[in-house]
């Protein structure tokens, strides 16, 4: 995964635990599940129209 091992993951929170504090994790955490979710979405729905209805779409 990128060369990123368990030391580094574990920097790497600690690191943002030190900048945002224990308080606003949790609303980071929901707000990037929430982004995660939305381009999921968003690329589903783009691959499941097919490239003949989203130029259907353009043109209505």
């Amino acid at each position: 995964m990128f060369g990123i091992g368990i030391p580094e993951l574990i920097i790497i929170l600690v690191i943002i635990l030190i900048i945002f504090g224990a308080g606003k994790l949790p609303e980071i955490g929901g707000g990037l599940g929430k982004a995660i979710r939305n381009f999921r979405n968003a690329t589903s729905e783009k691959d499941a129209k097919g490239p003949d209805k989203i130029e259907d779409d353009k043109r209505s």
